[in-house]
């Protein structure tokens, strides 16, 4: 059986970076790790190729070849999923979809011959067994959530390294908390469920033997859902494994409490993480408490935001405007609460409603959901009726990105992150794509671009006052560049 994985394009989007790509020529921020890790649970007598459509074309001879698609994605990739979709039917292919876009939207693609939902380890053996027999269902979903102890190493053969940012790797499934907006919990449960130790690093040294000395993205919903697993074993297990070994910075995603457990905080910087993406939403009590980000409330999120950059790990953050308690007033808020707290990577977002969240069912029976969702949560759009009208929040929304990604604002809070950020333990070595970048920056953004003043400061003002963190202020440079392009071409 010739088995052809495909993973859909994502369109233009802040998380594509892709003007900030080419300036270290490469392909796609990160690898299609669920279509990879489906791969690694496949039949070891199948022959197997992967396209990552964000890194490589669909070709006529991929189709020639294979005698089975699998095909997985997300919600933003859903116009590109139809395309392949089309596409390998027209060639008389039969199609196996699953993945969150899939498992959510199943209604939507009846033309599909298999969907495998929910999560593969559960549902793919069904598809497979079947299959075998010569008798596969149209659709297999599962009736409970899976443990991730025999989750397998993804198939990294199957994809090149170098087209990529960054490397993805997954250590949990699962968060506590209960934001009414998001749509993890439907999907994953609120009991966060733990791949070992032994498994994560199996996959650290697969990804690390292939000679990749990059960055690391630990792609968990909310990486420190169980704090108590991460201080006694996943973390001491990954300090010990950064010894002799040379770059690999980890990324990850994590709730605004890690503020408070310094040791958590000192153990995930030996361990090798620089930054984590934490979901602010909004500097608005009311707002927090409408969207049961009850982890957020009561506490001075500015000064959490400062001990963390202190510790050494940057913060990334998330910003929603659209709640229905929002006032006039919470777009300046929104715009002060950025600058003031050196997040350079703010990423601003109109409130959407996801299926199977509870702001999906209240506003459904509200009859306040317009349309579908993009599944981009900073494109300006939504699939909500917001109090304040929509004119109002689209004009206010933009006025928020227009400000804070102009150069004046945005090289601002690069300095004022910087002046806070304590240079972290692990570095990435300086390859030749990264050392040439500073000059393509140099002519795209320092002589060519409209923030070429503010460019050039910064590089003198890092010089000599964060000369550690010099390659850092470049890459924030360039990924402001991106975040520009997008909000021109797509927002304003």
């Amino acid at each position: 059986m010739n088995a052809l994985l495909i993973y859909p394009a994502f369109p233009e989007t802040f998380w594509s970076f892709k003007y900030a790509l080419k300036f270290i020529r490469k392909q796609s921020a990160y690898p299609p790790l669920g279509l990879l890790t489906v791969a690694a649970m496949l039949p070891k007598d199948w022959l197997k190729r992967a396209v990552d459509l964000n890194a490589d074309p669909l070709t006529d001879q991929d189709l020639e070849w294979a005698d089975l698609v699998f095909i997985g994605g997300m919600t933003v990739q859903r116009q590109s999923a139809f395309e392949v979709i089309n596409r390998c039917q027209a060639a008389g292919l039969k199609v196996v979809a699953g993945g969150p876009l899939f498992t959510v939207e199943k209604e939507a693609f009846q033309k599909v011959d298999h969907l495998v939902l929910d999560e593969a380890e559960l549902t793919l053996p069904a598809f497979l067994k079947d299959l075998k027999k010569g008798q596969p269902k149209k659709i297999y979903q599962a009736s409970h959530l899976c443990e991730l102890q025999h989750t397998p190493v993804p198939d990294w053969s199957l994809v090149n390294m170098q087209k990529y940012a960054s490397m993805s790797i997954q250590f949990s499934r699962g968060c506590p908390f209960n934001c009414d907006f998001c749509n993890v919990t439907a999907l994953f449960g609120h009991r966060p469920r733990l791949k070992t130790p032994e498994q994560v690093i199996a996959e650290l040294d697969n990804i690390y033997n292939a000679g990749w000395r990059g960055n690391i993205f630990f792609v968990d919903d909310n990486f420190i859902g169980n704090r108590g697993y991460l201080k006694t074993h996943l973390l001491p297990a990954l300090i010990d494994w950064r010894r002799g070994k040379k770059g690999c910075v980890f990324i990850t995603e994590a709730s605004i409490n890690l503020a408070d457990d310094p040791d958590l905080m000192q153990m995930m910087v030996r361990a090798g993480f620089d930054s984590v993406f934490i979901g602010i939403e909004s500097p608005e009590e009311a707002s927090l408490a409408e969207c049961r980000k009850l982890q957020n409330k009561d506490r001075d999120m500015l000064q959490s935001v400062r001990v963390i950059h202190r510790t050494g790990l940057q913060v990334q953050g998330g910003f929603i405007v659209g709640f229905d308690s929002d006032t006039p007033s919470i777009f300046q808020r929104q715009i002060d609460f950025i600058q003031k707290s050196g997040i350079v990577t703010a990423m601003v977002g109109m409130l959407q409603a996801p299926p199977g969240t509870q702001l999906f069912d209240r506003l459904k029976g509200e009859n306040r959901l317009n349309g579908k969702l993009s599944g981009d949560n900073v494109d300006g759009t939504t699939n909500i009726v917001p109090k304040m009208g929509l004119d109002h929040l689209r004009a206010g929304y933009r006025t928020i990105m227009q400000k804070i990604y102009t150069p004046k604002y945005y090289y601002r809070r690069i300095r004022t992150f910087l002046k806070e950020f304590k240079p972290p333990e692990a570095t990435i070595p300086l390859d030749a794509q990264r050392f040439l970048a500073f000059f393509r920056s140099g002519f795209q953004l320092g002589i060519w671009g409209k923030e070429r003043f503010q460019y050039w400061w910064l590089m003198v003002w890092t010089l000599f006052r964060r000369p550690r963190q010099f390659q850092l202020a470049i890459t924030l440079a360039i990924c402001g560049y991106h975040y520009r392009k997008i909000y021109e071409l797509h927002i304003r």
